[in-house]
């Protein structure tokens, strides 16, 4: 086990930001041993940017199918969202976030971080930002109103991408509401 995660951090290093480098041989060795899990958690916090980039992009992509994985980090993934300046931490990080089990306090605390994430410069931040806002949404009706508004206002003065991202999100949340209604 110890030679595998060396491997690991060994395949989320060098390159540069424009390249994922190795992360989808990292997403495969995780989704087949998924004792790994830990050792990429602990790598969102490594002194190096592109092993926290790399790191977040391999965490996104196994929990997509995986979501449990995420349960026992989701202290230390909370105050990670609250706490990171880096933007593809903050873009990956608002994915992950809405699928871990939230009580009402952790779905607010996530959402006050995802609401100061839509005044990053990166439009891809705001871009997730939304839609963690929205995946939120789902799970706690009482910030609803104020989702539905952030999406509206994405929709009116956004980015293309913010756009675009609202109007489906937009769609979504309203169907949610109207399945709920008697």
């Amino acid at each position: 086990m110890r030679s595998m995660k060396a491997k690991l951090a060994h395949l989320l290093r060098g390159g540069d930001r424009r390249s994922i480098g190795r992360a989808n041989e990292v997403a495969a060795l995780i989704a087949k041993d998924s004792r790994l899990f830990p050792e990429l958690v602990s790598s969102l916090w490594s002194d190096d940017h592109i092993v926290r980039m790399r790191a977040a992009d391999v965490a996104e992509k196994v929990t997509r199918k995986q979501p449990q994985l995420l349960r026992p980090h989701k202290r230390e993934l909370l105050g990670l969202l609250t706490e990171t300046q880096q933007a593809e931490l903050r873009w990956h990080l608002a994915a992950m976030i809405p699928r871990l089990e939230l009580t009402l306090a952790d779905c607010q605390k996530a959402a006050n971080a995802l609401r100061t994430f839509l005044e990053d410069r990166s439009s891809i931040v705001k871009t997730s930002a939304l839609q963690g806002l929205a995946d939120l949404a789902l799970q706690d009706r009482e910030m609803r109103a104020e989702v539905i508004e952030n999406l509206r206002e994405a929709r009116r003065n956004g980015t293309p991408a913010m756009k675009a991202r609202s109007r489906r999100l937009l769609a979504r949340l309203e169907r949610s509401l109207t399945k709920e209604r008697p």
